[in-house]
Order: C-alpha cells, then sequence, then structure tokens
C-alpha cells in the first residue's frame, strides 16, 4: 500500500523538538523525506538520526528562520540537494510572555520576528519552485491564541494571529497553480514549551477542555500529516483548531 507522502519532499522549521519534531517524524513515516530544519543544529541532527532509525531519510540544517539571509542559503542548500519541495511547515516559534506594559522591543519583536517573519521567509524563498512544478502544500503552525487572545502574550497572539491572515493571503495568491495554504491551530500541547505551567495549571485547564486532557504533539502532527496529503486537496485558507474543544 503506497503511504501517503510517498517521494515528497518536506521542509519542517522548528523540528528539534515538540511539536516541529513530531511532525517531521510523521511526515517520514508516511514516506516524505525530511529538510529538519531549525536553530540549533545539534537538536534537528537528532530528529534527522531518529527519522533514518524509523527507516526514514532527513537532513538537518541550522538557521535562524528570523534572517531572511539564513533563510535564501539554506533554502538554497535544500534545492540542490532535493531538487525540489513539495510541503512546506512554518512551525518553528517562541515565546516571550510578558503583560504589555512590562514588554520589552525585544520581547516584542523576538516574537514577530521568529513566529510570522520566519513564515514569511521560507515561504516567500520556496513557492516559486511551487509555482513552477505547479503544485505544492503550505502549512502553517498558528495557535488559538491568535484565535481568542490571552493575557500576558499580546506579542505572542499578534504573530499567530499575523499568520492566520498571511496564511489566507498566501492561499489566494497561489490557489490558481495548484498550491495549498492552510493552518493548524494547537490549543494547549504536551511541550517543553508548556512543561512551565505547574501541576495546578495543568489541572485547571483540562477542566475548559472539552475532551478532558492536553493534547500531544502526536494529535497536531496527524492534522498536518492530512494537509499535506493529497486527501486535503480541496482544502485552503483554512484554519483547523487541534484544541479538544477549548475554543469552542
Amino acid at each position: 500500500m503506497q503511504k501517503l507522502l510517498e517521494n515528497k519532499i518536506a521542509v519542517v522549521t522548528g523540528a528539534g523538538r515538540g511539536i516541529g519534531k513530531a511532525i517531521a517524524l510523521r511526515l517520514a513515516g508516511e514516506g516524505a523525506t525530511i529538510a529538519a530544519c531549525g536553530r540549533t543544529l545539534a537538536n534537528v541532527e537528532a530528529t534527522a538520526s531518529e527519522v533514518a532509525k524509523a527507516g526514514g531519510k532527513a537532513t538537518a540544517f541550522a538557521v535562524d528562520v528570523a534572517n531572511s539571509a539564513q533563510v535564501a542559503e539554506t533554502c538554497e542548500k535544500i534545492l540542490k540537494e532535493f531538487g525540489r519541495v513539495d510541503v512546506l511547515v512554518n512551525n518553528a516559534g517562541v515565546t516571550r510572555d510578558q503583560l504589555l506594559l512590562r514588554m520589552t522591543d525585544d520581547d516584542w519583536d523576538t516574537v514577530l520576528n521568529t513566529n510570522l517573519k520566519g513564515a514569511f521567509n521560507f515561504t516567500k524563498s520556496l513557492s516559486r519552485g511551487m509555482l513552477k512544478q505547479r503544485s505544492g502544500r503550505i502549512i502553517n503552525i498558528t495557535s488559538i491564541i491568535g484565535l481568542t487572545g490571552n493575557a500576558g502574550q499580546s506579542n505572542y497572539a499578534a504573530s499567530k494571529a499575523g499568520l492566520i491572515g498571511f496564511t489566507k493571503s498566501v492561499a489566494r495568491e497561489l490557489a490558481s497553480r495548484g498550491i495549498t495554504a492552510n493552518a493548524v491551530a494547537p490549543g494547549f500541547i504536551v511541550t517543553e514549551m508548556t512543561s512551565a505551567l505547574g501541576e495546578p495549571a495543568r489541572e485547571m485547564l483540562k477542566t475548559r477542555i472539552a475532551l478532558g486532557r492536553l493534547g500531544t504533539a502526536e494529535d497536531v502532527a496527524n492534522v498536518v500529516l492530512f494537509l499535506a496529503s493529497d486527501l486535503a486537496a480541496y482544502m485552503t485558507g483554512q484554519v483547523v483548531t487541534v484544541d479538544g474543544g477549548l475554543a469552542m
């Protein structure tokens, strides 16, 4: 039985840990060759190694997604090695939580540049090839915080809400060439980023989630796999929430 992403090339940013790592492993498990991108080379090399141990193919690339020159150079390397890119998952993200009146310019700029400009940088660099081949899947990892907002996260919420608008605009621009662009909005997922929450806070969160549990990185990766595959060929410009019913 043919795998969903057989012979496809997928670029995943923020692939060194958490949701990005789970996405890389899931896509590789369905036949995709992975370009695992992240700021820390050791982390993305570990992901690539795990993909290889599971029988897949992956190459690690160290890159700061907020640096447009680095991204352009990295994308050139990816295209030189693999010849094409079929799937782009813009997952790289950071938080610098702080109340608005205490938030510094650096807090704001770091989050917007990584979460939003990073997606712009990779999409701009790789969409040209997708246009030429008249096919491609672009999947941006946003957040339910981009839909609902959250006190102490005005920078993060702005970046994730901006990513939704960016996704819809890219979807409109590229649809005529067979390229889809969709966003996935996770709720509270068990990752290193959310591990700072104490157990009481986690238990309180569970009471607000219809399914009564925090999500896993694999829950998100499964939806990304669907959007990356031909099963979602008639979906574009959509935001799919993966939150256990938290935002409804």
